[in-house]
């Protein structure tokens, strides 16, 4: 299976956290909400993102050793969407820039808001629910 996901990640306190070679970032008390693809095992990556054990090597490998997903959802898709994800994303919520995007030019993958706004969002994209 291809396509896009999207994270729905809560921080449950204020923390501050080194992410890679992005640095340490402040990431508030909260509702993320990540966005991904993999046209190479849509399932494989989701279920990777969902272990809690795993070598790190992606920013949002960071950022999940101290906040919970809460809600995954995907779409099937043959090309990559991420970056068309992220643009609207971007337009309604806070960006944590540099964050996920090191090989393209958004100015994040990752997103702060309230969940009511996150989920407004993921529910135009028409994704399905991915069970936890």
């Amino acid at each position: 299976m291809k396509g896009s996901y999207v994270l729905v990640v809560e921080l449950t306190e204020d923390k501050i956290n080194q992410v890679g070679k992005l640095g340490r970032i402040h990431f508030k008390k909260g509702f993320y909400v990540y966005v991904g693809s993999a046209l190479n095992g849509l399932e494989h990556r989701i279920n990777r993102h969902l272990r809690k054990t795993k070598k790190k090597h992606w920013h949002i490998d960071y950022f999940l050793d101290f906040a919970e997903v809460v809600d995954v959802f995907y779409k099937e898709n043959e090309t990559r969407e991420e970056c068309k994800i992220a643009k609207l994303l971007d337009e309604q919520l806070v960006s944590i820039h540099g964050f996920g995007c090191s090989d393209c030019r958004c100015r994040s993958h990752l997103f702060f808001g309230s969940r009511a706004d996150i989920m407004k969002i993921v529910n135009r994209l028409g994704m399905t629910i991915h069970p936890i």
